[in-house]
């Protein structure tokens, strides 16, 4: 063996031992397929799942709040509907880490540290893979023989912080795997009435999740079929003449592309038109609210890791959850509407198909807002305490797990790091968080090396 074929059968050996554990816990593994829905920007505490009615008026905002379907427990007042749900999630009150910065890197994959260079750059080299992308890295390590007809890791509605300028944000990507395993992407299409596709989008027959690369219209499966062909011929000697690992990635990368340009099942399930229009308006007709309803599809289909990212859209700071202004205005206007009737909609369409139990939902965002409103009526950052949501797969629902304190400051009890909750979620997907990967040095790192599984979140 050449020392890259070593190096590639010991990944695959680290990846295998990961997706066929050694032993099981409390609901290990009870999650067949996870959901995430991530919030870009920071959400507020306050003006969402944590609101404090009883503090003064320059910390609790202009929001009341309202009871829900959990005796005792009061969530603001626009979120009607996931109020009346709340029964069937499990709300995070006391999630925390010390980053006050929209590194997404820190929320979504093992990366032990964090800062605005790493934030800003995709490819910088001290990244960590995505928990999406070190699913479909290990699921496919313990099957190295399937042929598998659907891409593993999807994310909508497009890459992360394409439509926004100047800044092209890291998190959902491959990290050290190598560009290879970033998730498979998708694109809109479509006009977006109120200018911004967030808000609202037109749904007959202008808005389609597209595969990206999308095959000229003169390709037909036969061609492109062909020009598979001719592409393995000349791989088979480049092979011989050149066995480098780095090409492993651009491997793995066609394969995905072909995967999802070819298959039917992903075809359908990104047409949302099969879907009655009483059930797509169920979920708001918004570029989130349609994206999580293509997300449910695709994981109907055997997409083990879709995510949907509300994502900040041509300006930052008055985009996406970044309230820093104008932020009551949005929040009643576009963020908590269309939060509302996405993940309620979610939650509905599991249930009645019997996917709820073996289905994972994961709201996330970043960080939080501190206490204090800022003059220009929004909240700037804060990490010290924010809240999240899990539901389904084996998570503990109809519980509160954490404590703010009496202003929504600061933990009060039972802290909550993002790295527990991604070794909560691999355990509930049957992985071992401790499993160990190869970094770019061949150097085997645990997941999530500062995460626990917390007994706290499961059911």
């Amino acid at each position: 063996m050449s020392l890259a074929q070593l190096l590639q059968a010991e990944a695959a050996q680290a990846a295998a031992r990961g997706a066929v554990p050694g032993g099981a816990g409390r609901r290990f593994g009870q999650a067949k397929q996870c959901i995430l829905l991530y919030l870009y920007g920071a959400a507020s505490q306050h003006e969402t799942f944590d609101p404090k009615p009883e503090a003064p008026e320059g910390i609790r905002g202009p929001f009341r709040a309202r009871d829900t379907a959990l005796p005792g427990v009061r969530i603001t007042e626009h979120l009607p509907r996931i109020a009346q749900r709340l029964d069937r999630v499990m709300l995070i009150r006391s999630m925390t880490h010390p980053y006050p910065i929209h590194c997404a890197a820190y929320a979504l994959t093992g990366n032990p540290v964090c800062d605005i260079p790493l934030e800003l750059n995709r490819r910088d080299q001290r990244h960590w893979p995505f928990i999406g992308s070190v699913v479909d890295y290990l699921v496919r390590a313990g099957s190295p023989e399937r042929k598998w007809d659907v891409p593993l890791n999807v994310a909508l509605p497009w890459p992360i912080s394409t439509r926004s300028a100047p800044h092209k944000r890291a998190g959902t990507f491959g990290g050290f795997l190598g560009p290879g395993w970033d998730p498979v992407f998708t694109e809109f299409l479509g006009p977006a009435p109120k200018g911004d596709p967030f808000r609202g989008i037109n749904g007959e027959g202008f808005f389609q999740f597209t595969p990206n690369p999308v095959p000229q219209p003169d390709i037909t499966l036969d061609r492109l079929h062909r020009r598979q062909g001719i592409l393995s011929q000349f791989d088979a000697v480049r092979r011989q003449l050149d066995g480098a690992q780095s090409l492993s990635a651009f491997d793995e990368t066609r394969q995905r592309a072909m995967s999802l340009v070819t298959s039917e099942k992903v075809r359908e399930a990104l047409d949302l038109s099969r879907e009655p229009r009483a059930l797509r308006e169920s979920y708001g007709m918004t570029l989130f609210g349609q994206g999580v309803l293509a997300a449910r599809r695709l994981v109907e289909r055997g997409v083990r890791f879709t995510t949907v990212v509300w994502d900040e859209y041509q300006q930052s700071c008055i985009s996406g959850w970044d309230t820093h202004v104008k932020a009551m205005e949005r929040l009643t206007g576009e963020l908590l509407p269309g939060l509302d009737m996405a993940l309620s909609g979610l939650l509905d369409d599991l249930r009645q198909r019997g996917m709820f139990d073996e289905t994972l939902v994961l709201v996330v965002t970043e960080h939080g807002r501190p206490p204090k409103v800022n003059p220009a009526g929004g909240r700037d950052h804060w990490s010290d305490v924010y809240s999240c949501l899990m539901a389904g797969g084996g998570a503990r629902v109809g519980a509160v797990v954490g404590e703010s304190d009496d202003q929504g400051g600061f933990v009060k009890e039972h802290p909550v790091s993002p790295k527990d909750l991604l070794a909560t979620t691999y355990h509930l997907l049957g992985i071992d968080p401790h499993t160990e990967i190869l970094d770019r040095l061949q150097r085997p790192l645990p997941l999530v090396p500062e995460g626990r599984v917390d007994e706290a979140l499961l059911a």
